[in-house]
């Protein structure tokens, strides 16, 4: 069951409340949905992480956190939902969120996209430091790529957590099933 594997690997309240950052503000995160493993709280938290994950630099965990907080989604699989974007993934994602929002604002053919600075040739502060100007040169492309793609995501990933869920329910009580109906059977043998 997915609960099971999820409860290993995420953090609990306990630990948000044992780190001496995240201390002050764990009283706003004390409300049981923060950290219950269930279908629409993780369904929730994972599409949090994916909206917040596409907003630039370090707002990510942020902007997770606080869409976690107002859906009151599970907060550590929203925190962890933000890691699918990371200097490796962030070229293509921009580049997907370019292409679909000149689709959407009707400049497929004029819009091109101006190149990524390299994180390999400037080092990370200069080029976390040449990130908004590069955003700034993609334009209305991008502005409405953005948030579009962002919200693609998070449903995509909210109905596929829905129907992953369900799936792992509905096969867990399946074998259960056959597990009973063959004890059953076999008792029935025994006492003939």
């Amino acid at each position: 069951m997915p609960r099971k594997l999820l409860r290993r690997y995420l953090p609990d309240q306990a630990q948000l409340q044992e780190n001496r950052v995240l201390r002050r503000f764990a009283h706003w995160f004390e409300h049981p949905n923060y950290w219950h493993l269930n279908r629409r709280s993780v369904a929730g938290g994972l599409a949090a992480g994916m909206l917040g994950g596409l907003i630039p630099g370090p707002l990510q965990i942020i902007t997770a956190s606080l869409l976690a907080w107002w859906w009151r989604v599970n907060l550590p699989v929203a925190v962890l939902g933000t890691f699918y974007t990371n200097p490796l993934t962030i070229g293509p994602l921009y580049w997907l969120a370019f292409t679909l929002g000149s689709w959407v604002t009707g400049q497929d053919g004029v819009a091109t996209m101006a190149q990524m600075p390299s994180l390999w040739q400037l080092g990370l502060w200069d080029w976390l430091l040449a990130l908004p100007d590069w955003l700034a040169a993609l334009g209305a492309p991008l502005l409405v790529g953005l948030p579009l793609l962002g919200i693609l995501l998070a449903l995509g990933a909210f109905v596929l957590v829905q129907l992953g869920w369900r799936l792992s329910v509905y096969r867990s009580v399946a074998k259960r099933n056959q597990r009973v109906q063959a004890n059953t059977e076999g008792g029935y043998k025994k006492a003939s």
